[in-house]
């Protein structure tokens, strides 16, 4: 037996077991800086670290609270349901996939879309949510979007689309590559009548989504670093044979070459919006 084996050092001993009282969750490290961060004083700030001002992502329904006026944001479409419409399976069939999806978020998909307001004005607001299937645009997903900007037709009043996903959902197949024709044309509409729409890019914007209705706002406004482009860096590089420059996907490179108009740190989010939206009116 070795010294270290037979000695036993009380210090080691105690500060084992102050860690064990510490409640799980208590502590977050920042992936910006590294610092360590108190979890409650981090969701205080909106999620967003108070030192290197790294942007977490959020869910569909913190960001209608953090976006729109107290008690003012009114759903619309809460029943729709994907039902497997091509009865897909790989590791594990897609129904199980959704049903699991549905009982870890309390909702039947990962888009919430309604009415409310902003700064007293009314505008029309679909939301996506990365926790569930990782944001990706489905049949649901596409019809809310679409009924989000169909509102701002019918009522006249500006859309917004806040978009967080990592492209379109494989386990629909065609059906969901169709959703990006299906919001571009209800897009189209709300150009024609002049209606304004501001898309919102979170981190990650990526896929079917990015190739549509995402960057097809009026204004894009961005949060800060968030990862924005249609494939993934690496796949880019292995098509093209080039090494990509440092940041190709961020928010901050897209404002540089004019794919995205703003970029816009979430605590001043909602006074930009009602500046843009008093601005369109």
């Amino acid at each position: 037996m070795g010294w270290f084996d037979s000695v036993k050092n009380p210090k080691i001993k105690n500060a084992k077991k102050q860690n064990d009282n510490i409640p799980a969750g208590l502590w977050k490290k920042c992936k910006g800086c590294g610092e360590v961060l108190e979890s409650d004083k981090l969701e205080n700030n909106l999620n967003v670290c108070p030192l290197c001002g790294h942007h977490y992502r959020m869910g569909a329904w913190e960001r209608i609270q953090l976006l729109t006026d107290e008690n003012t944001f009114k759903e619309v479409g809460s029943n729709l349901k994907t039902k497997d419409p091509l009865e897909f399976a790989d590791k594990s069939p897609y129904k199980e996939r959704l049903e699991k999806a549905q009982k870890n978020t309390g909702r039947t998909d990962g888009t919430v879309c309604g009415v409310g307001k902003i700064e007293g004005k009314e505008v029309a607001m679909a939301v996506m949510d990365f926790t569930f299937m990782g944001g990706s645009m489905g049949v649901v997903t596409g019809e809310k979007i679409a009924r989000a900007m169909d509102l701002g037709l019918e009522k006249n009043i500006p859309v917004i689309v806040v978009s967080c996903s990592g492209g379109a959902r494989m386990q629909e197949g065609i059906l969901s590559l169709m959703q990006m024709a299906k919001t571009s044309s209800s897009r189209k509409k709300l150009q024609a009548k002049g209606i304004p729409y501001i898309s919102i890019l979170t981190d990650p914007t990526t896929g079917g989504c990015a190739a549509s209705f995402s960057i097809q706002g009026d204004i894009n406004i961005a949060e800060p670093k968030a990862l924005i482009g249609f494939a993934g860096p690496r796949v880019i590089e292995q098509s093209i044979r080039q090494t990509l420059p440092e940041g190709f996907q961020t928010s901050e490179f897209l404002l540089e070459h004019g794919f995205v108009d703003r970029i816009v740190p979430r605590t001043e989010l909602k006074a930009e919006l009602g500046f843009f939206i008093r601005m369109f009116a």
